[in-house]
């Protein structure tokens, strides 16, 4: 099982093939997005769960999205982060299982690695989870791969067809298709998705 020992372990080692150096362009044009005239809200309760390098937190916080939360089970990220950005809240860099999480009633969940990095048989216990950190009508977005799911991993891939029966009876299932912005490397290997809590 990928726990937090095998997550300590892989940061240790830089084995971090997932890290792009930056924030992931499918995420930034979700909170670019964010902040067009009739959207902005800045007081939005946002987490990601699964930190990396937190690449994307500190977009957002830098942006004036205070409300921001990241959850992750090891602890070399988070420090990551608060190292890089001094100013970001401690409390707000949450250092537990993501299965462990109190409903929190979260406006946004951003999914980047985090689904692709659990192991399959926890798939409909991640949906569920999310379900319930999002208020009604709430939005989970972000990526999904698309790839076939093998046992090999992580990542782990899976399909368009997969996610549907996976997602949708938790989430109105808004917009599901190839990212168009995906890093080279992972051209056509990424969904972009918008899923709201029903």
């Amino acid at each position: 099982m990928f726990n937090k020992e095998y997550w300590e372990e892989r940061y240790s080692n830089k084995d971090r093939k997932w890290d792009l150096k930056s924030i992931s362009p499918p995420i930034k044009a979700i909170i670019d997005q964010l902040d067009l005239p009739n959207k902005q809200n800045k007081e939005l309760k946002v987490l990601i769960p699964g930190a990396g390098m937190g690449y994307e937190a500190i977009y957002l916080f830098n942006k004036g999205y205070l409300n921001t939360y990241v959850v992750d089970i090891a602890t070399q990220p988070l420090a990551a982060i608060e190292k890089a950005c001094p100013d970001f809240p401690k409390n707000q860099l949450i250092c537990a299982d993501f299965f462990d999480l109190e409903v929190c009633e979260f406006d946004l969940i951003l999914e980047q690695t985090f689904f692709c990095a659990l192991d399959p048989s926890l798939r409909a216990d991640y949906v569920t989870k999310m379900a319930s950190l999002l208020k009604s009508g709430a939005t989970l977005s972000g990526v999904l791969f698309q790839f076939p799911l093998t046992k090999e991993g992580p990542p782990f891939g899976g399909s368009i067809e997969e996610y549907f029966d996976l997602f949708e009876d938790c989430f109105d299932i808004a917009f599901i298709e190839t990212a168009e912005n995906s890093i080279k490397p992972r051209a056509d290997r990424e969904l972009f998705f918008i899923f709201n809590n029903k």
